[in-house]
């Protein structure tokens, strides 16, 4: 799940998920309880983009801060479940551990640099165009077979991705080299997130907390030599807005969707993932002022939709 993704970690989303049942007239007490903490935990997910902004610290400072403090808070829920034990990895996982934990600090600077430069929404939209990347590089990479519905639903998706961008709604800013170069670097970002969840589907060993947790470690190491280049937060609330980015969306998030897919589908887990970015388009407006335009809203709309189809395909 990053922020995910975003947000969460890439793995969790990947490897928790039970398998499908069939489908009931309503919903159990515990599926009930389940859709309720994922809506919570994409609501929280939702908010990373104004902890970044309020922050007001360079990208890889801010990405410093929420491994390190999402580390600690992860160790302590480890403690707390007595789940610490998971943190061990063998010879043949560290490949593995090492490439995930890199490919999410990039993922993750990249995302916090591209804010300023789009939007919080604009930047969570176009970040979660990744479930393409993962069924393109299937089809490419891994020759799997692909229905005509599946491709015409990544062209769709493709198609409401540069709808949402702004780049077609008669906006001339949004052709500024500022706000390209942020949609640019969101692009990267999905690539590095999509190669995260690849990953972290060929990993069998290492559980999804562990391999959160060592993506957060592995960006702390990585990352120890930022504070001498850039200079440290100096105002104690950009600390505190840094250490709720660990805590809250990264810690807290885990636990909270981690228990609320244990007890739901993978088709139900698809359509409740979306709470996170609308919960972002909605606090961009609410809190900044910035709303989308009728033509980046119908993209949306049309990427919410062939995604839910293109995800069907992966989570079969």
């Amino acid at each position: 799940m990053q922020d995910r993704t975003h947000s969460l970690q890439a793995a969790s989303v990947a490897s928790t998920a039970p398998a499908p049942t069939p489908a009931q007239a309503a919903p159990t007490a515990q599926e009930t309880r389940g859709q309720w903490l994922m809506i919570a935990g994409g609501v929280l997910l939702g908010t990373v983009g104004i902890f970044v902004e309020e922050a007001r610290q360079h990208p890889l400072v801010t990405v410093l801060f929420r491994c390190a403090f999402g580390a600690l808070a992860l160790l302590a829920w480890g403690l707390a479940t007595g789940r610490v034990r998971e943190l061990r990895v063998r010879g043949r996982s560290w490949p593995v551990v090492v490439a995930t934990g890199l490919l999410m600090v990039l993922n993750w600077a990249l995302f916090f640099a591209a804010i300023p430069l789009t939007s919080i929404g604009v930047a969570t939209i176009v970040f979660h165009i990744q479930p393409v990347w993962i069924m393109l590089f299937g089809t490419l990479v891994l020759r799997e077979a692909v229905a005509p519905r599946q491709v015409a639903a990544m062209l769709a998706a493709l198609l409401g991705l540069v709808l949402a961008t702004g780049l077609l709604g008669g906006d001339a800013a949004a052709w500024g080299p500022d706000h390209v170069s942020g949609l640019l670097m969101c692009l990267a970002g999905s690539l590095c997130y999509a190669a995260v969840t690849i990953l972290a589907k060929t990993e069998k060993v290492v559980t999804p907390f562990a391999l959160a947790w060592w993506q957060c470690a592995v960006g702390t190491v990585l990352l120890l030599w930022v504070p001498l280049v850039h200079g440290w937060p100096q105002a104690p609330s950009s600390w505190a807005w840094l250490a709720g980015l660990g805590v809250l969306h990264t810690g807290l998030a885990y636990a909270i969707l981690f228990a609320g897919m244990a007890r739901l589908t993978l088709g139900r887990i698809a359509v409740l993932q979306y709470v996170y970015p609308l919960t972002a388009i909605v606090l961009d407006w609410a809190v900044y002022g910035r709303a989308l335009g009728a033509v980046q809203l119908a993209g949306v709309g049309l990427m919410a939709g062939a995604l839910l189809v293109v995800k069907a395909r992966q989570l079969r």
